[in-house]
């Protein structure tokens, strides 16, 4: 597994205006084909200010194991979709889309594409919405990604600061949500955390992976590792950040939502919701129409 910091994004050719649902593939900075769904706003005339096509889109990022098509997502996307259209795909090595899993590092690359295609598509504003590897990937993607420099517009060039990387800003985001996310890489502190490892790290754990979780992973090993959750959290700003644990997670205890939000500081919200458990599965009707409407809002 490589690290990745910024590169071009390649997408399908689609219509800059359509009346509902639209399947296509876009292909990642690394040549990855990716299976992305668009889903228009469902909200009814002036319910949302900003949901208008070209307002806001909520650009959707599953756990792992999970893909476009499985009921949890497409639960999610339903209820964002009464606040803002959205944006579903599967990582790499999930559902439909190419390539192998690399469990949150190369996957920034899918993620930007997926919000490139939601402002080609004509959509001003982009909220990233990330469940566990989901989460940390939305946290990476919102640190290395930003609009460009007023003195970089005509030359399309990048620039580094404080850690950043300043890429094309088609890929950026203007609010992240993190949901169930992981605060720290390899945390074994748990047992289904340390069950993930096995799958992830031993070649039976992987042959279990593709044929009973049907999700494939890389066999190598990150290098470099990548840049941290909680590094990134503190590089997220001035986008908002919205930070949601369950005090229930069987997989990452409360210091790991504490600690991103004490990285990110004033700049980001914590929620800690009483009751739940991990990721999408775990995130009911309720807290889910409370993301949308802090997404539209924030």
């Amino acid at each position: 597994m490589s690290s990745v910091s910024e590169g071009r994004f390649r997408s399908i050719a689609v219509p800059s205006i359509t009346p509902g649902p639209l399947r296509t593939a876009l292909r990642t900075d690394d040549g990855v084909r990716i299976e992305a769904v668009y889903e228009p706003c469902a909200a009814g005339a002036g319910a949302v200010a900003e949901s208008s096509f070209d307002g806001t889109a909520i650009v959707l990022a599953h756990g792992f194991t999970g893909s476009v098509d499985r009921p949890a997502v497409r639960r999610a996307a339903r209820v964002f979709a009464g606040r803002a259209a959205v944006v579903t795909f599967s990582f790499r090595g999930h559902g439909g889309s190419g390539g192998r899993s690399t469990v949150g590092d190369r996957e920034v690359l899918d993620l930007a594409a997926a919000v490139t295609w939601a402002r080609e598509l004509g959509h001003r504003r982009i909220v990233t919405v990330g469940f566990s590897m989901g989460g940390s990937v939305v946290l990476r993607h919102g640190a290395l990604y930003a609009g460009r420099p007023a003195d970089e517009a005509e030359t399309g060039g990048t620039a580094d600061r404080e850690g950043r990387t300043r890429a094309r800003s088609k890929a950026h985001a203007d609010a992240v949500v993190a949901v169930s996310a992981p605060a720290r890489w390899f945390y074994r502190g748990t047992a289904p955390m340390r069950r993930l490892h096995w799958v992830v790290t031993r070649p039976m754990g992987r042959m279990v992976g593709r044929y009973g979780l049907h999700t494939r992973i890389d066999r190598s090993a990150w290098d470099p590792v990548p840049l941290s959750p909680v590094e990134a959290a503190g590089l997220i700003a001035p986008a908002p950040l919205l930070i949601v644990h369950g005090d229930r997670d069987p997989y990452f205890p409360l210091d790991h939502p504490r600690s991103l939000a004490d990285a990110a500081g004033d700049g980001a919200e914590l929620w800690l919701e009483r009751g739940m458990g991990h990721a999408e599965n775990a995130a009911d009707e309720t807290l889910l129409t409370r993301i949308g409407d802090w997404a539209v809002t924030a």
